[in-house]
């Protein structure tokens, strides 16, 4: 029982979690709730969502019920609340019948402080009526965003979710989502009917990630490159847009001494969880996936997230990203895109699905994407100018650490849309980057020469930048919206933006390209430090104590941050505990892992003498 001077959430979140403090906005969302109030929350990935229902489910009488997406990851998410005491259970389409029965006879009699529900079991009618005998504390909704039909990760039974306080309007519901803008979070709002719910919006800062992007050359070797000089032995997740693309950079990886594991839609089921149960279990492990992967991965230690294809929107790249660095410690999100990518969203775009505003929508999306990878400003204040939130230059990002010059490249856009114009008007004809760069450095190949396009009054005139430099000029015309890509061949043609840079009526401003990748971002990722400082005398024995927690995690067949975070082993190693008592005033051992690991962290200090 909390004494009447603390207030029952924070004993809980020193007795259970083992933390002193909450982090900033976490308190008022979990005594509103407590309270019995509606809330929205929008907080960062790693910015501690999850206590915002579990505290107030175990504040409250009866169970929380919480609803997540993430079938694959709920006996995980089980397992890190059982290791801190907490009753915890699903149901999902995983288990059989006997399993569902033991689960639906603990929530009825009272024995689960929470239970997790896949959102297509509320289409039963067996579990509505399940609930209806049992005592439901709150329903939280996890991944939120997943009601918005216009988001990057729509699941059509979230609609289904409005019915919550339509059968039980008198308990409290909480939904949580670590990416909305207004339009989002409104949508939400609305779906869900928490149209008068308290809104809590944190800040999305993530100030421990490093954002860079730079131009794609040689992906696989740019990555290479990546993680042989910043992040050898680390965790990370890299990104490809097609299934193909993920075989061949997990293959190459592997052939280059980094291990590294496929994950996509087209692999069997059991082939998918046993690289997730790998990549979530074992140290050091690289996946590489299609965006399928990834939401609710709780991994604290990810310390890069790689997109090798741009991504189609900043609330996808910002999702994404948001996996690297749970944990606090410093992490890497890093992005190479180049023209061809540009080409082939923009032609995904316009021959994709839907109507003409949703094709709108997915193409304003795009463009603050690409005045993402354009910008000559910091990075992260673009990144939370999207979210709606003010920031001033981090220092920590490449565009901080190695500013970008810009440049007028007005006479090489005219140049560039000199070739496609005349292409259309004298010869009738259209044409990809690739050849309009051609005709721009004067290349008599064998395709200029069968289309006589040698004998064009622009052939030639752009022998004053390289190959590299022009596909950036187009890379940044199509970003600017100053050329279009034709959806059926995948063209170039004018916008009715072209008229005025052809004119001279309107000036190009353009980032420019480097020549090589900047040593400072590099150079940074190395000085940066962790919040929990490491002298170099206690690093051997943080790396003894990560080898007890694999050694406990594998025998108990849970993932390593189950048992404690890197943080904590880092604090563990730092502070040197020689009793209980000293070890329990360690950030992340509360009352129950002190009891079940606490004898056995003692002595693998000790030994280490």
């Amino acid at each position: 029982m909390a004494s009447p001077e603390i207030p029952e959430s924070l004993d809980i979140l020193r007795r259970v979690f083992g933390y002193d403090t909450f982090r900033d906005g976490q308190q008022e969302i979990v005594e509103h709730v407590a309270s019995g109030g509606d809330a929205l929350v929008l907080m960062p990935t790693g910015g501690g969502k999850s206590l915002c229902y579990q505290i107030p489910a175990l504040v409250r009488k009866g169970t929380g019920v919480v609803i997540s997406p993430l079938i694959a990851l709920m006996q995980d998410q089980v397992d890190a609340m059982r290791a801190l005491g907490v009753r915890a259970g699903f149901l999902n389409s995983t288990q059989d019948h006997d399993e569902r029965r033991v689960v639906e006879a603990q929530f009825t009699t009272g024995e689960l402080d929470l239970l997790y529900l896949a959102p297509e079991r509320l289409r039963l009618a067996s579990t509505v009526e399940l609930l209806g005998r049992g005592d439901v504390s709150l329903f939280a909704i996890d991944e939120a965003h997943c009601v918005s039909q216009w988001g990057h990760d729509f699941r059509p039974d979230y609609l289904m979710l409005s019915g919550l306080h339509e059968r039980w309007p008198e308990i409290p519901r909480i939904a949580l989502t670590a990416t909305a803008t207004e339009a989002t979070r409104r949508e939400i709002a609305s779906r869900l009917q928490l149209e008068e719910a308290k809104h809590f919006v944190a800040s999305f800062d993530r100030p421990n990630i490093q954002y860079r992007i730079e131009p794609k050359t040689d992906a696989k070797r740019q990555l290479l490159r990546l993680l042989q000089a910043e992040h050898k032995g680390d965790a990370g997740i890299v990104y490809c847009l097609s299934r193909n693309s993920v075989e061949k950079h997990a293959a190459f990886l592997t052939e280059n001494g980094i291990e590294a594991l496929p994950y996509h839609a087209g692999l069997d089921g059991q082939t998918r969880a046993a690289n997730q149960a790998r990549f979530l279990r074992e140290d050091g492990l690289v996946i590489v996936a299609t965006i399928a992967f990834g939401m609710g991965i709780d991994k604290p230690d990810v310390r890069f997230v790689a997109h090798l294809d741009l991504p189609k929107s900043v609330e996808g790249y910002y999702q994404e990203t948001g996996r690297a660095g749970r944990d606090g410690l410093p992490s890497t999100a890093w992005l190479a895109y180049g023209l061809q990518d540009v080409v082939n969203l923009r032609k995904m775009i316009d021959g994709g699905e839907g109507d003409a505003a949703f094709r709108r929508r997915q193409a304003m999306a795009l463009d603050a994407m690409l005045a993402l990878c354009e910008t000559v400003e910091c990075r992260r204040v673009r990144l939370l100018d999207y979210f709606g939130q003010s920031a001033e230059p981090c220092g920590n990002c490449d565009t901080c650490l190695t500013p970008p010059e810009s440049w007028d490249a007005t006479v090489p856009a005219q140049k560039v849309l000199s070739v496609i114009v005349r292409l259309d008007r004298e010869r009738r004809q259209k044409f990809g980057a690739g050849h309009i760069i051609d005709i721009l450095l004067g290349k008599k190949n064998a395709k200029v020469i069968q289309f006589d396009h040698d004998t064009l009054k622009p052939f030639g005139v752009g022998t004053d930048l390289r190959e590299a430099e022009w596909r950036g000029v187009v890379r940044q015309l199509l970003a600017q919206g100053l050329v279009a890509v034709e959806s059926n061949h995948g063209t170039l043609v004018q916008t009715d933006e072209s008229a005025a840079v052809l004119r001279g009526e309107r000036t190009v401003l353009m980032r420019r390209e480097p020549d090589r990748p900047a040593p400072k971002a590099a150079k940074a990722a190395k000085d940066r430090k962790a919040p929990v400082e490491l002298p170099a005398e206690a690093m051997p024995l943080f790396e003894r104590l990560r080898a007890w927690r694999a050694a406990t995690a594998k025998e108990q067949g849970v993932p390593a941050y189950v048992i404690f975070h890197d943080a904590t082993l880092r604090e563990i190693a730092t502070a040197l505990p020689t009793t209980l008592t000293e070890l329990g005033h360690v950030n992340g051992v509360g009352e129950n892992k002190l009891a079940k690991y606490g004898p056995q962290v003692l002595e693998t200090l000790t030994s280490a003498d």
